[in-house]
């Protein structure tokens, strides 16, 4: 317990920076004129950078340990952000769009690295079996997201208040804090396993990591093509201030974190920790994929007004948190319920690569489809990718042959 609750304190450190980051970047270089392709191209590295990031964290974790690796989460995202608090604002916008895209490099490297060594921590310290497992996922990811909710309110916050450069250093000075105290509370050996020993090892995960790992590519990147760039721009275009942008996407992922954290609530339990969850799964999963198809048609009326267009946006952006958010949970507990417990980090680390390789897919997507279709191309292509991630859900195994 001791060691869960100052793993699950240090990442609380971290994401709050990092929704205040995303923030950052986003509002302060679409005031600068940058166009929502150009925003999205602004958080390419970030994005693959974790998919890579997530396959070595795993694999380094297991061989090194949770405590170094989430060491050295931290301070990348350090290093991250006095690197782009360094931006000139003389520079022309070649230059500058290549300094903040490696900046977000150092910080996708960063989240990613911290999260898998965060969540291999959970399954390592789980000592009670699935149940507890399930409630500890829950809470983890729910208080982590409404961590980065909060983080989102904050960023929007710290650019009308402080500005851009003073915001960065703060968050800065308060992550070295947090750095330090976690290296002198975490044992040095806590996660250190035997680590897989060629690539083909590394990639041969049992058939439920692999086919849920391929469902959180399209759940991902569901949510972020139409969250990442879309939403923040239609808002701020709408003629929302940055911290009232900030401030709303922060309630909503404090809430959809909220939910994450009940979900073992909302979800009938089994014996085995598989044969009831994963119909959960599959049902959640196709309420999911129902709500952006309403939204759509809601959208597309004719007679829809544009105060009323915001209003259907933000009100279908509720009703999609609930079911995505258990749905998130619902898979954050599966994976380490089909890990082994040998490689849980390695096994961890693939499923975050997937879950980043959606992220990558999402982000490119919201820019794109933004500037051409507006937030309803946003929200199609949400709808086609919770289609397939549906589909991919109903393959999942039901029994404990499935775990590695």
């Amino acid at each position: 317990m001791r060691n869960y609750l100052i793993v699950t304190a240090s990442y609380w450190g971290f994401t709050l920076t990092d929704g205040a980051l995303r923030m950052l970047v986003l509002l302060h270089f679409y005031r600068l004129g940058y166009s929502p392709f150009t925003l999205a191209f602004l958080f390419l590295l970030y994005e693959a950078a974790g998919i890579f990031a997530n396959l070595g964290g795993g694999w380094l974790a297991a061989r090194f340990g949770i405590r170094r690796m989430l060491g050295l989460g931290l301070a990348l995202q350090i290093v991250g952000l006095l690197f782009l608090s360094a931006l000139d604002p003389d520079w022309g916008a070649t230059l500058s769009v290549i300094w903040v895209v490696a900046a977000q490099g150092l910080a996708g490297i960063a989240k990613d690295v911290t999260k898998t060594a965060s969540k291999s921590a959970i399954k390592i310290t789980s000592v009670d079996g699935n149940s507890q497992l399930f409630r500890w996922v829950a809470w983890f990811t729910g208080s982590k997201n409404a961590t980065k909710g909060l983080g989102f309110f904050v960023g929007g916050l710290l650019l009308d208040a402080a500005g851009f450069v003073p915001a960065l250093w703060g968050m800065a000075a308060m992550l070295a804090v947090i750095l330090i105290a976690c290296l002198a509370a975490l044992p040095p050996g806590l996660g250190v396993s035997a680590s897989s020993k060629s690539m083909k090892e590394l990639f041969a995960k049992s058939p439920g990591v692999n086919i849920l790992a391929a469902a959180r590519v399209f759940m991902f990147g569901a949510r972020d093509v139409w969250f990442v760039v879309g939403l923040p721009v239609f808002l701020y275009a709408s003629g929302w201030d940055f911290w009232a942008v900030g401030g709303f996407l922060a309630a909503w992922t404090i809430a959809y974190g909220g939910i994450q954290a009940v979900a073992p609530t909302l979800v009938a339990r089994s014996p085995d920790g598989l044969s009831r969850e994963v119909p959960a799964a599959r049902l959640w999963g196709l309420a999911l994929a129902v709500i952006p198809g309403l939204l759509l048609a809601a959208l597309s009326a004719p007679t829809a007004l544009p105060v009323a267009v915001e209003s259907v946006v933000l009100a279908g952006l509720m009703v999609f948190g609930v079911a995505f958010a258990v749905n998130s949970s619902l898979h954050s507990y599966l994976i380490l319920a089909y890990a082994g417990s040998k490689k849980a980090a390695e096994d961890v680390g693939f499923y975050y690569a997937a879950n980043a390789a959606g992220r990558l897919m999402g982000t490119l997507l919201s820019g794109l489809l933004y500037q051409f279709a507006g937030l309803s191309g946003c929200i199609a292509g949400s709808l086609i990718m919770l289609v397939l991630c549906a589909a991919i859900t109903f393959a999942l195994p039901r029994d404990a042959k499935s775990v590695g």
